[in-house]
């Protein structure tokens, strides 16, 4: 049977998961970016840890609930990313960008699509609930 869909059939439809997992990974990439950018004082030093911390958790737990045991364990993981973006926005709110308005600019960049992976994980938990 011929299909009428204009489409190559011959490629598979890619995961949206993935598109999602590498999302994640490109924020974490950024924020790490990000860092080099910031002036160094004892509070920005610690703020940064635990910055690239709670940024790069977003995409772990992702993947860890794609390889979940159950719904339960798929939702919880799916928390965490969330508690997790959650926390990277405190954390760039806090910091200190010194004079620079790239910086600043860059920050609330990060900032902004913190607060969309948030919501796309938020989206994502009512879905599975």
């Amino acid at each position: 049977m011929l299909s009428t869909n204009s489409q190559s059939t011959s490629e598979p439809a890619p995961k949206r998961r993935f598109d999602f997992e590498d999302r994640a990974f490109r924020f974490a990439k950024d924020v790490r970016s990000f860092i080099y950018t910031l002036p160094r004082s004892i509070a920005n030093n610690e703020d940064i840890k635990q910055l690239v911390r709670s940024s790069g958790s977003i995409g772990a737990n992702y993947i860890e609930a794609n390889e979940s045991l159950g719904k339960k364990d798929f939702v919880m993981h799916l928390k965490i990313a969330r508690k997790e973006a959650k926390e990277t926005v405190y954390w760039l709110k806090l910091l200190d960008s010194g004079t620079s308005k790239d910086s600043g600019k860059e920050g609330y960049r990060l900032e902004c699509e913190a607060t969309e992976l948030m919501l796309i994980l938020s989206a994502m938990i009512r879905k599975a609930s």
